[in-house]
């Protein structure tokens, strides 16, 4: 008995070492993100869309075990047409393709969303749906439900979009987040959602996050503090000629988003 010993916690050892590594690396699995821009001319096609977000869409993501949904309008309105935003949140990226199946037998959604779902095609809800796939970067593999303080209608969130002229600068510019911002993002407490690169969407090669605020002057003040940090790092050589354009779109999150 006493030779045995040694050999079963040596074996004992080595299993939970394994079990662990297992679990440190699925934790650390990276998410896929859907954004969904919905293109609308009206007030009458906005009242439609958000009834059947707010009462058919999030509640079916929920059922299908999505949850930390985010709707999304801009501060600033475009006379021409408004936009809503629609931040999905994966797992993995087979939930992304089983969602719509899963809709499709989903009765309680097909009956809460049938006025949009069912719309003639010359009374559509919408002008069109722009649809941005994204994969987080490893710095934050998952998206984080921001901890703000104001009411929805007053906080700043600031959506950004990074492009770059090839994809090898693209992969540059995301290897200095991971190296280098997210940290400083966190450190300054930008309560940020996420970190994307953009896999699939019309702007590419391209990234994508979401930092938010309780409101303007919060968001104003943050920025200020950035500056002097970011200014430590965005000279180093290996940095340069990363970005070619950078979009920034200011949002608020609607009453019955998730985040």
């Amino acid at each position: 008995m006493t030779k045995l010993k040694y050999p079963v916690i040596k074996l004992f050892f080595i299993a939970s070492l394994i079990l662990l590594c297992n679990v440190s690396f699925a934790a650390k699995e990276a998410y896929y993100y859907q954004i969904k821009i919905y293109h609308i001319k009206d007030a009458e096609q906005e009242k439609k869309v958000d009834f059947y977000l707010e009462n058919a869409y999030l509640p079916a993501l929920h059922r299908f075990g999505i949850s930390g949904v985010g709707v999304f309008k801009p501060i600033q309105k475009d006379s021409s047409e408004q936009l809503i935003y629609v931040f999905i949140p994966f797992k993995k990226i087979d939930h992304y393709v089983k969602l719509d199946q899963a809709l499709d037998k989903d009765q309680t959604y097909l009956n809460a969303g049938k006025d949009y779902l069912n719309a003639a095609f010359n009374q559509a809800p919408f002008l069109r749906i722009e649809s941005i796939l994204l994969k987080a970067f490893e710095g934050m593999p998952v998206p984080a439900i921001p901890k703000l303080s104001s009411p929805k209608a007053e906080r700043v969130y600031e959506l950004r979009s990074y492009e770059a002229s090839t994809e090898k600068l693209s992969l540059n510019k995301i290897s200095m987040f991971n190296e280098s911002e997210i940290s400083i993002f966190t450190k300054l407490n930008f309560n940020a959602v996420f970190y994307g690169q953009v896999i699939s969407g019309s702007k590419m090669p391209n990234l994508m996050y979401l930092t938010t605020f309780n409101n303007k002057a919060d968001r104003d003040n943050h920025w200020t503090a950035f500056g002097p940090e970011y200014k430590k790092i965005s000279g180093l050589p290996q940095y340069q000629n990363n970005v070619s354009k950078n979009v920034t779109t200011f949002i608020y999150p609607t009453d019955y988003s998730d985040i």
